[in-house]
């Protein structure tokens, strides 16, 4: 029933879809209800069908946990979203009607997505504030060679982020330097100085302590509203610390969805993921 109501939820804009921007980036409005439509969306690598059918919603500033086993399709789906691979059949929609199928991996960054990797990818050897002025938006091509200073809006803005990223007292210091938690809040920063509409993460607190677990959901769950938020994630003690609707995926397509009480109890997940 669920996914027969967001079909109808697709269906409903099927006269606006009529008119999807075809080759360029556009920034969807943050007044759209749902900010990612994918509609009966399918991918196959050799014979092995990694997404099936699959139809997925989310709304414009909600937290959504993405789980299931290995093997689920999840690293697949941010592919698909991201514009890593591309689908058989189906389509992706970012917002009222930018088809993502339609764009380049650099097109889809500038129309509001970002993504986080579980392995952090940060420049080591430059500092906390220089790794976020070096991600601002913006076109910074010519600024190593030109020695352009900050104002004091870009300034305000990397200050900002390091408040929320939670890193001030780390702000001088190398990335290298940085411990491993503190290295997956400095990308999620990274990410958050192009002011993604949609931002997807991947596997957060792999390798964290609990400690930089309890920071990660904080940081997450404060971002919730400002941004759609995606998190793919197997550690359970997290998802529940964080979730507020939970998508569980299994063999390419959606096997439940709810909030976490009606996943964890549903015996389909109990079955294939979660363990009797």
């Amino acid at each position: 029933m669920k996914m027969a109501r967001g079909f109808q939820r697709f269906t409903d804009r099927s006269q606006v879809f009529t008119s999807l921007v075809p080759a360029e980036a556009r920034r969807p409005s943050k007044d759209c209800g749902t900010i990612l439509y994918m509609e009966r969306v399918s991918v196959s690598f050799d014979g092995f069908k990694a997404i099936n059918d699959l139809n997925l919603f989310i709304d414009m500033g909600e937290l959504r946990c993405i789980i299931g086993p290995n093997g689920a399709g999840k690293t697949t789906m941010m592919d698909i979203i991201t514009g890593k691979t591309a689908p058989d059949t189906g389509r992706v929609i970012f917002g009222e009607r930018t088809d993502l199928l339609a764009l380049t991996e650099p097109d889809i960054a500038r129309a509001g997505i970002g993504r986080k990797f579980q392995k952090p990818t940060v420049f080591e050897r430059h500092t906390v504030f220089e790794n976020l002025e070096l991600s601002m938006a913006g076109d910074k091509r010519a600024w190593s060679l030109l020695g352009a200073e900050l104002d004091d809006a870009d300034r305000d803005r990397i200050m900002e982020v390091i408040g929320i990223t939670g890193l001030s007292d780390v702000v001088d210091r190398d990335a290298g330097d940085l411990s491993h938690g503190q290295k997956q809040w400095l990308e999620i920063g990274m990410l958050l100085m192009q002011d993604p509409l949609l931002l997807l993460v991947d596997e957060p607190v792999a390798g964290m302590t609990h400690q930089e677990m309890d920071k990660t959901a904080e940081l997450l769950t404060s971002l919730a509203g400002r941004h759609s938020v995606v998190v793919v994630e197997h550690d359970m003690d997290f998802v529940r610390s964080i979730a507020r609707k939970v998508t569980v995926l299994h063999q390419g397509s959606v096997l439940a969805e709810g909030n976490m009480e009606q996943v964890q109890n549903d015996p389909r997940v109990i079955d294939v993921y979660l363990g009797g």
